[in-house]
């Protein structure tokens, strides 16, 4: 059974930073991607960044590029989401995401089979 666990959401104000962390668990994530989605209210879910956790292959949204850093760390099972120069737009919920990687952009919150709770952002102009 996969668990995926976030931590580290929490009120920040515009321009500041937050990590977030989220733990996986339940099986060897080897092939495997690890993403991260937020959702703002009245609005849908939305990609943030993508990870694979064999090569560390990255790619994030145009609208967190060169703010956000997405990283694994294999060892420990966890990944990790800095998050830099903070917007009152980053505002909402931060799912952390799994799914089985064959390859190919994972963009769309339908191709993720695992989820966690979210972890909630807020951040204050």
């Amino acid at each position: 059974q996969v668990q995926l666990v976030e931590s580290g959401g929490g009120l920040v104000q515009a321009g500041g930073s937050l990590t977030l962390s989220c733990a996986a668990s339940g099986r060897t994530f080897t092939n495997y991607a690890m993403g991260w989605f937020r959702q703002a209210p009245g609005k849908e879910r939305e990609f943030v960044s993508t990870i694979t956790w064999g090569a560390g292959t990255t790619s994030y949204a145009d609208s967190v590029k060169g703010r956000f850093t997405i990283s694994r760390d294999n060892a420990k099972k966890k990944v990790s989401l800095q998050m830099n120069s903070l917007k009152p737009e980053d505002t909402g919920i931060y799912y952390c995401a799994a799914t089985y990687w064959l390859g190919g952009p994972l963009r769309e919150y339908h191709q993720y089979d695992y989820w966690g709770q979210g972890t909630q952002v807020t951040v204050s102009s």
